[in-house]
């Protein structure tokens, strides 16, 4: 005999497994630790204050 399936719950369990395939493609392109999040801030607040020194004073300019 064949076996019954109820296709209400098969349905809703591949959407449930295509989610957690999305949230695990996700995770992976992007997902930063919290080391290299506070890596990039400080790179990008040294790159600021690189350009703010090497920027030239204009005349007029307060």
């Amino acid at each position: 005999m064949a076996e019954i399936v109820n296709l209400r719950m098969a349905r809703k369990a591949r959407e449930r497994a295509k989610a957690q395939q999305r949230a695990a493609e996700n995770r992976a392109k992007f997902g930063r630790t919290k080391a290299q999040k506070q890596r990039d801030a400080a790179e990008a607040e040294r790159t600021m204050r690189e350009i703010e020194g090497a920027r030239r004073e204009v005349e007029g300019e307060e």
